[in-house]
């Protein structure tokens, strides 16, 4: 693995036009405006700025190609798409530049990076385990899903080394460290399982563990599928997600926790032992929550944000009728010690401003910004925009910052899908767009720009240091 992180001088942009505004100055639009945004019409405060932008080209200019998660290496952003990757150069930020691009389909294409492997989310069911490929029903028994794993020791030349196929595929998955250096653990979830599926049967408790030999990745391999809900968690109710197995798993390797988004529950893990997670605290939400997704710790692991997908991320929630606490983000304590730890739930964040009923908006991926003593994130809320918020005191969320595009143009969905504080910079993968970077340029965010990390996986929280 490489080193977390290093510390480096901040880049110091024209900051003009916001020197010696007060915080409310900076958190306020850029540009007030009276009436809704025109397709492509950007909003903002003023503490966030859109510093460049590349459109979808290529084999992923088309709508097929829907932008999904990044993993960044050595001043690379990697954006996964449902038909491939894409490697860019952000060393300058303010110009990226594309290095490679493969076409590799099935969807979603998450990503991850250890060193020089990369490894490849496919959860839809292919013809087989290449980047040659074509959809086929998961019924068929020959059908292939799981993780892909490429060599990127050459970013101008990627290089397929290996697949290890996983029971219901992989929606998501988290790389996790292994304490002897020489192995590194994906965490695959996945869900929905069905009877008439070969290698999805229900009930689908559980993930699978993938062991890789970083020396010999080639030998990667399903070690262990744990059960985690022995009692098969929550059942659900009408507009609230059974639990079959987990959306997302975060973990936090140096203080041994993980926290997963398991649909119908959100849960606390040890990870002492990376072969067998094993429950700490778990938590429902029978009022709010329809869809445990995701969750991210803050950097001390004394608090843990959950969102919820509402709608799945194709509905219109961000608006008066569904309210401030439904699609939003849980806030939840870590109390107590040990075996004793407790997730406590102390308040709900969803962004201020609502959206169109054409906009679909929800609670999505995002991280933390790393700033010493304070607990703020930023986060995509599709085409809700990118938000910066502070959930320092977790009974008082508040954003500080945002930026949002109007409407995708004839009421089609789009939005932005993470978005990622890396190196002094936000990083946002737009589904349809492309790709954005932004500077966010607040005094409170400063001490970030010295943070550097030379490897980041949001899934795989690392430990800051900040001044």
């Amino acid at each position: 693995m490489t080193a977390p992180q290093a510390f480096g001088q901040p880049d110091n942009p024209d900051n003009a036009d916001i020197a010696g505004l007060s915080e409310a100055q900076l958190e306020a639009p850029a540009e007030p405006g009276g009436g809704p945004l025109a397709p492509d019409e950007i909003s903002r405060s003023r503490n966030m700025k859109r510093v460049a932008h590349l459109d979808k080209s290529g084999p992923f200019a088309n709508g097929d190609s829907v932008y999904s998660d990044i993993a960044f290496t050595d001043n690379h952003a990697i954006v996964g798409n449902y038909l491939g990757f894409t490697i860019y150069n952000v060393r300058n930020p303010r110009s990226p530049k594309i290095v490679s691009q493969v076409l590799c389909p099935g969807a979603q294409n998450d990503v991850t990076v250890s060193g020089d492997l990369l490894f490849l989310s496919t959860d839809s069911s292919r013809s087989n385990n290449t980047c040659n490929n074509v959809a086929q029903s998961a019924t068929i028994k020959d059908s292939w899903e799981g993780i892909k794993i490429f060599d990127i020791s050459d970013k101008r030349a990627p290089k397929y080394v290996a697949a290890v196929e996983t029971d219901c595929g992989s929606h998501t998955h988290t790389l996790v460290p292994g304490k002897n250096k020489k192995d590194v653990y994906l965490y695959v979830s996945s869900y929905s399982p069905n009877a008439t599926f070969p290698d999805c049967q229900p009930p689908h408790d559980k993930i699978s563990i993938v062991k890789v030999p970083v020396r010999n990745p080639a030998a990667a391999s399903v070690i262990k599928a744990p059960v985690l809900f022995p009692d098969g968690g929550d059942p659900g109710a009408p507009g609230r997600s059974a639990t079959s197995g987990c959306h997302d798993i975060t973990v936090y390797p140096k203080l041994d926790l993980a926290a997963g988004a398991c649909m119908g529950d959100g849960v606390l893990f040890d990870i002492s032992n990376p072969e067998a997670p094993r429950e700490l605290s778990r938590q429902a939400d029978d009022v709010n929550f329809a869809f445990w997704h995701s969750a991210t710790f803050n950097n001390d692991g004394t608090k843990v944000v959950f969102t919820d997908e509402l709608g799945g991320g194709g509905a219109a929630t961000c608006n008066a009728e569904i309210g401030p606490n439904r699609g939003a983000n849980g806030i939840y304590d870590i109390v107590g010690r040990g075996d004793k730890r407790k997730l406590v739930f102390r308040s709900y964040y969803k962004i201020p401003r609502f959206q169109t009923s054409t906009e679909n908006c929800v609670a999505h991926n995002g991280s933390l910004i790393p700033i010493k003593g304070k607990d703020i994130m930023v986060q995509s809320w599709y085409q809700g925009g990118v938000s910066v918020w502070d959930f320092t005191n977790s009974a008082k969320p508040k954003e500080i910052g945002f930026f949002e595009y109007g409407p995708m143009a004839n009421g089609a969905s789009g939005g932005t899908w993470s978005s990622y504080y890396y190196n002094g910079y936000i990083y946002s993968s737009e589904i349809q767009r492309g790709f954005d970077v932004i500077d966010f340029r607040d005094p409170r965010a400063f001490p970030a720009k010295f943070v550097r990390f030379d490897e980041l996986n949001v899934q795989t929280q690392q430990h800051y240091r900040s001044w």
